[in-house]
């Protein structure tokens, strides 16, 4: 069917692309690009980063960190997302996480977001919104990409705090026992042997 002629009017338009519409930036930083995510459809690792809102308390603490490892205890390994390392700071969150496919990054992340969100909010005794804007994702397809992420994710206290070591807040300060509760076993050969195959470097 012929694609109807466009009117020659200056009707007004409500919605559409046009100058300063859409979401605006909640602080200094800019939201999370709302364009569609690459799509996969077998286990691969991801970079996810969720940064919570202005008025949420320090993570790093005690007290929010004894909230966020039951949350993701509580959701480990469902809907076909396994967290793999992850490290907390004090405004943002950072994962590495093995998902089935398009679909169970979503609804896996979505499930952890929601628990960690009540988790806060009861922390606070307070309601609303926890985080500043959706969660950014980014593939990992290669072994080389896997160990740069995964090193960044382990050492990102030393860019944030200028703190040495190993982090406290981070999954490579867990005993066994909670390496056991909090993680999850990867399926993917990336996880499990590809990134063998590439140096590690956490200097980087």
């Amino acid at each position: 069917m012929r694609a109807a002629k466009q009117l020659p009017l200056p009707l007004r338009q409500h919605g559409g692309r046009r100058p300063g519409a859409g979401r605006k930036p909640k602080g200094p930083r800019p939201l999370v690009s709302h364009k569609a995510r690459a799509l996969f459809d077998k286990p691969l690792p991801v970079h996810v980063t969720l940064r919570v809102g202005e008025d949420v308390w320090n993570l790093r603490s005690g007290r929010s960190y004894r909230r966020l490892k039951s949350s993701l205890a509580a959701a480990a390994g469902r809907f076909g997302l396994r967290v793999i390392a992850f490290s907390i700071q004090g405004n943002h969150l950072h994962f590495i996480v093995e998902a089935n496919d398009t679909e169970a990054l979503s609804r896996g992340m979505q499930g952890l977001c929601i628990r960690m969100a009540k988790a806060l909010n009861a922390m606070m005794r307070r309601s609303g919104r926890v985080f500043a804007d959706h969660y950014h994702s980014r593939l990992l397809r290669s072994p080389s990409e896997t160990v740069s992420a995964i090193a960044y994710v382990l050492d990102n206290h030393r860019h944030h705090h200028g703190e040495g070591g190993v982090d406290r807040y981070s999954s490579a300060a867990l005993d066994d026992g909670e390496r056991v509760k909090l993680l999850s076993r990867p399926v993917g050969w990336l996880l499990r042997v590809g990134w063998r195959r590439a140096r590690w470097d956490t200097r980087q």
